[in-house]
C-alpha cells in the first residue's frame, strides 16, 4: 500500500497540465491523471481506497460512448444497448455509475493560500469527496460549480485525494447526455483577498464608432479576518495587446466578506465585435496591496452594441440583425458529449460555412469552450437554461431539483457566460408543462427577475409550445406567464405540417400577439425543416419578427429516428396528430441519432441545409435528386424531418428509370440540361421556391439553370462519378497543437480514378493505422443506424464517406494515418503536431 501511495504521489507533483482554453485566466487545467471505474462501489471517496485496478482517464471523459463488453448479436453494438433504460430517447444508450479519483501533491504553498477546484459539467448528480471529506452534491449535469478545497487540503508536500462519483441513474433525459465528468476541470489556487471566480463583469452601455464607454463590475472576496484596503488596477487591451485604457482605484474590503467595485473606461475608436469580424479585447484586473500584485485576473470581451428595439427589431452596433439560427443539442457526434475544445469549434466553423448566424442551446447551457468559440468567430447564442422546471419530462430528470437548485444553478450560468458578446440572450426553459398554472406564472417571474439582478443587458425569453394535444388549456391561460417574457419565444407556430392539426388562430399567433403588444419582439425558437420558407417569409415581411431556430442544425446522439424518412406500403393508411409519432418509434432499433440535422452526425451538409441556402437567399439555385423509391411503396417523413434527397447524380442500377429532380430557387424559371441538351424547363409555382421534375436517368451531367425574365440567375451542377478506385485522407488542418484539447478531423472519401467522390458506396468497411504520438479519439459517419463502435480502428463508409478523428497525446511530432478497404488503393495523411 505504502508503494502504491509513492507511485501517486510522485505521478502527480506534475500535476499541473497543459494549458487549455479556461474560462479564468488563474486556473490550471485539472484534466490528466484521473482513474474510472463505473461500477456500484462504495468507499471509493476514502483517500486510503486502492484504485490500482482503475484504469487511467483524462478528462473531458463520457463513458457512455465506450463500447459495451458481452456484446450479443442483435442485442448489443459497439455503445448501444436495447436493454437501455432510456430506450430510442437516449440513442439506446446506457448510464449507470461511475467513479473518479485523482491524487495530486500542491507544491510551495502555505496555509495563507485558498485553492478551489472548478468543475465546467459532470452529467449528472455528482458526489465530491476530498481526503475522505464530503464536499457536497451538485445535480444537474450541465451548470458548472466549484468548491472551496482549502479547509480539508493536506500540507505541501503530502498528497491528496480527490474522489467523484457520478449517477446518471434512470430516466434522466430526453436525448443522449452522456456520462461523466464530461467537461473540463480546473485548479486555483489564489491569496486570501481575490477576485471572486467570475467576478468580473464587463459591460459596453455606450458604443459609438468613435467611443465606447466600458464598465468593469469587480467582485472581490476577502477570506481573510481582517479588513484590507487595496487597489484595483484596471488595463484594457486591443487584439493586439495594446494598452488602450487604464484606471485605478482603491478598495476596502471587509473581513470575512465581499465587495463590489464598478469602473468606467472610455476607449477610442474602438474596433467593434461583429458576426464578420468579431473583434476581442481583454481587461486584466489587478488587485494590489502596498505596490505588491496578490491577485490578476484577465476577461475577454468584445465591444458591441445590441439592442431590442420594439420596431426596429434586434440591432447589433445599430443594424439590424435577422437570425438564420439552429438550434443545437451538445454532444459531439462519435466523441460523444466529452467537450474537446477543437470539437466544439469546429462545430460552430461548420454552421457559420453552412449560413447560419445565431444558435440556440438546447435545452441547456453548453460547454465553456463552445460560447469561447462563438465569440471567436462571430456567432450569436440563444443560452438556454432548463427543459423543464417543477413539472417532470422524465421520472429522474430535473424536475426533482429544480425548486431547490434552479437559483443557484441560474446565477451560475448568467455569472459565467455574460462576458461573452456572442450571448445575447438568456432562455429560462423550454416547453415548460406547467405554463399555463399558477407555478408557471410564479416560476417565470421569479427566474426573469433574477436574470435581469445578474444580468440586465439582455433580455429574457422562453419556447413556449401550443400543440394540442400537448395542451389542453386555451391561450389566454398562457398569457399571464409570457407577460413576464421580454421576447416571445414560439414553437411550431408557423409550421404546418400534416402530422400536427393547425388552426388558423394559431398559425398566426404572432400577428395578434403583436396587435395586442406592439412593443414587444417575437421570434419561432422551433420550427420543421419543411417550415424554413414560411418562417423566412415572416422574417422579411415584419422586422419585429427575429427570425428563428430550426430543429435542428446538426443531427445528435438520441430522440432517435425523429426526422429518418421511413417507406410504407402505397396502400396504407397513416394516422393523424401525434398518433402518427409511432411510425417513427416503432421498431427503430438500430437507428440510435435523430437524423433531423441540416448536417449529419460527422458534419456532413444534408438536403434541408441545402434548401435553407436558397431560403435564406445565400445561393441562387439548389438541385438535389431524391433517393430512388421501391415500386408499391411511398414515402413518410416525419416532421422534423426532410425528404430523403442528396446532391447526387450517381445511381448506378437506375439507368433508364425515372428519378425525382428537385431545383429550389427564388426565379421564376428553371431550365435543366443533362449531358448538354435541354430536357425540361418549369415555371416555379407563385409562393414556392420548388421546381418538380422527373427524369429518365442516364450517367453524365445534370445542369440547372435558374432565370429571371430570361436573364441567367444561377446554375447547380451534379456529374456522376465512376467506379471506386481509392481511399482520400483530407484533414480539416493538417498542423495542430501538440494538445490534447486539439484535433485533427480527418475526411475518409471513396474516390474514383478521377477524384470525385462516389457517393453511392454505403457499405464499405475502412480500416485505419495510426502511427505517432495521437490516437484515433473516434471514428464515425453520417449513417443513423450504423450502431459500430465509434472507438474502433475501423468505420464503414456512408455515401461514400467516413470521418477519422485524430487527438495529440502532448507530445510533438508527426502522426501518420493510413486507411485501407478491400480493393482500393490506399490513403495516407501527416499530421504535424507542434
Amino acid at each position: 500500500m505504502k508503494k502504491f501511495f509513492l507511485l501517486l504521489l510522485l505521478a502527480s507533483l506534475a500535476f499541473i497540465d497543459d494549458k487549455v482554453s479556461a474560462q479564468d485566466s488563474r486556473a490550471v487545467s485539472f484534466d490528466k491523471s484521473w482513474r474510472f471505474k463505473k461500477d456500484t462501489l462504495t468507499g471509493a471517496e476514502s483517500p486510503t481506497y486502492n484504485d490500482s485496478g482503475w484504469r487511467s482517464v483524462n478528462l473531458p471523459h463520457d463513458w457512455s460512448i465506450e463500447d459495451l463488453p458481452n456484446q450479443k448479436e442483435g442485442e448489443v453494438q459497439g455503445p448501444f444497448t436495447k436493454e437501455s433504460i432510456g430506450k430510442a430517447a437516449t440513442g439506446f444508450t446506457e448510464g449507470g455509475i461511475g467513479w473518479y479519483r485523482k491524487a495530486f501533491t500542491l507544491r510551495n504553498t502555505n496555509g495563507s493560500k485558498q485553492t478551489y477546484i472548478l468543475f465546467d459539467g459532470v452529467y449528472m448528480n455528482a458526489d465530491v469527496w476530498l481526503n475522505g471529506h464530503c464536499l457536497g452534491n451538485h445535480p444537474y449535469g450541465y451548470t458548472s460549480f466549484y468548491y472551496d478545497l482549502t479547509g480539508f487540503l493536506n500540507p505541501a508536500g503530502k498528497a491528496n485525494v480527490i474522489a467523484v462519483c457520478v449517477k446518471n441513474i434512470g430516466k434522466t433525459s430526453r436525448w443522449y447526455s452522456g456520462s461523466g465528468i464530461y467537461r473540463h476541470v480546473w485548479l486555483f489556487t489564489v491569496n486570501p483577498l481575490h477576485t471572486k471566480i467570475w467576478g468580473n463583469y464587463v459591460t459596453t452601455p455606450d458604443v459609438s464608432k468613435d467611443k465606447a464607454d466600458v464598465l468593469i463590475q469587480t467582485s472581490v472576496e476577502n477570506a481573510s479576518a481582517v479588513k484590507r484596503t487595496i487597489s484595483v488596477k484596471i488595463d484594457l487591451s486591443d487584439p493586439s495587446g495594446k494598452v488602450v485604457g487604464s484606471q485605478l482605484q482603491t478598495l476596502t474590503a471587509p473581513a470575512d466578506s465581499s465587495t463590489n467595485l464598478t469602473q468606467k473606461l472610455t476607449i477610442a475608436r474602438p474596433k467593434l465585435w461583429n458576426l464578420e469580424k468579431p473583434v476581442l479585447y481583454k481587461a486584466k484586473v489587478t488587485l494590489l496591496a502596498k505596490n505588491k500584485v496578490i491577485d490578476q485576473t484577465i476577461t475577454p470581451f468584445g465591444i458591441r452594441s445590441l439592442k431590442f428595439d420594439g420596431q426596429k427589431g434586434l440591432l447589433l452596433n445599430g443594424e439590424p440583425i435577422k437570425l438564420k439560427g439552429g438550434c443545437i443539442h451538445h454532444d459531439l457526434g462519435p466523441l460523444g458529449a466529452a467537450s474537446i475544445d477543437r470539437a466544439e469549434e469546429r462545430r460552430i466553423e461548420l454552421l457559420k460555412k453552412a449560413g447560419y448566424n445565431a444558435i440556440r442551446l438546447s435545452h441547456n447551457p453548453p460547454a465553456p469552450a463552445l460560447l469561447n468559440a462563438c465569440d471567436r468567430l462571430g456567432m450569436l447564442v440563444l443560452d438556454e437554461a432548463f427543459d423543464m422546471w417543477e413539472l417532470p419530462k422524465n421520472p429522474q430528470d430535473y424536475h426533482l431539483y429544480f425548486k431547490d437548485w434552479s437559483g443557484r444553478d441560474l446565477e451560475s450560468i448568467i455569472n459565467r457566460d455574460r462576458n461573452h458578446p456572442s450571448v445575447m440572450m438568456w432562455s429560462i426553459g423550454n416547453e415548460i408543462y406547467e405554463a399555463p398554472d399558477s407555478s408557471g406564472y410564479r416560476n417565470t417571474k421569479r427566474l426573469a427577475d433574477e436574470v435581469d439582478n445578474l444580468d440586465p443587458t439582455r433580455p429574457v425569453t422562453e419556447a413556449i409550445v401550443f400543440l394540442p394535444p400537448y395542451t389542453k388549456k386555451p391561450w389566454t391561460d398562457y398569457e399571464p406567464h409570457i407577460a413576464n417574457l421580454d421576447i416571445d419565444g414560439y414553437n411550431y407556430f408557423l409550421d404546418k405540417s400534416a402530422f400536427f392539426q393547425r388552426d388558423s388562430a394559431t398559425l398566426h399567433r404572432f400577428e395578434t400577439e403583436r396587435d395586442k403588444h406592439p412593443e414587444k419582439l417575437y421570434m419561432s425558437t422551433e420550427y420543421f425543416p419543411s417550415g424554413a420558407l414560411e418562417n423566412w417569409d415572416e422574417v422579411e415581411k415584419y422586422p419585429w419578427f427575429l427570425g428563428g431556430f430550426c430543429w435542428t442544425a446538426m443531427d445528435y446522439i438520441g430522440e432517435a429516428g425523429i426526422g429518418k424518412s421511413i417507406l410504407v406500403p402505397e396502400s396504407q393508411k397513416l394516422p393523424k396528430g401525434l398518433m402518427a409519432m409511432g411510425l417513427f418509434y416503432k421498431n427503430n432499433w438500430p437507428v440510435f441519432n435523430a437524423d433531423c440535422g441540416d448536417l449529419d452526425l460527422i458534419g456532413n451538409r444534408k438536403a434541408a441545409s441545402w434548401y435553407k441556402n436558397v431560403v435564406w437567399r445565400n445561393s441562387k439555385i439548389e438541385m438535389l435528386v431524391h433517393r430512388p423509391i421501391p415500386d408499391g411503396q411511398k414515402e413518410v417523413v416525419a416532421p422534423w424531418g426532410f425528404p430523403d434527397e442528396l446532391k447526387c447524380w450517381t445511381w448506378p442500377g437506375q439507368e433508364g428509370k425515372m428519378m425525382q429532380v428537385n431545383v429550389y430557387t427564388r426565379s421564376k424559371m428553371v431550365k435543366l440540361e443533362l449531358n448538354g441538351k435541354i430536357i425540361a424547363e418549369q415555371t416555379v409555382p407563385e409562393g414556392s421556391i420548388t421546381a418538380t421534375f422527373q427524369v429518365a436517368y442516364q450517367p453524365g451531367t445534370l445542369i440547372a439553370k435558374s432565370f429571371d425574365n430570361g436573364k441567367q440567375t444561377g446554375s447547380s451542377t451534379l456529374t456522376t462519378a465512376g467506379k471506386p478506385a481509392a481511399i482520400r485522407l483530407v484533414a480539416d488542418r493538417s498542423t495542430i497543437k501538440a494538445d490534447q484539447n486539439d484535433l485533427s478531423y480527418v475526411s475518409v472519401e471513396v474516390i474514383d480514378d478521377k477524384g470525385n467522390v462516389v457517393p453511392s458506396v454505403d457499405d464499405l468497411d475502412v480500416s485505419f493505422k495510426l502511427t505517432g504520438n495521437a490516437s484515433i479519439a473516434g471514428v464515425g459517419n453520417g449513417n443513423p443506424s450504423d450502431m459500430s463502435s465509434f472507438q474502433q480502428n475501423h468505420k464503414m463508409v456512408f455515401e461514400g464517406k467516413a470521418l477519422a478523428v485524430i487527438q495529440p497525446e502532448g507530445i510533438k511530432g508527426v502522426a501518420t494515418l493510413k486507411a485501407a478497404a478491400k480493393g482500393l488503393k490506399d490513403g495516407s495523411i501527416e499530421i504535424v503536431m507542434k
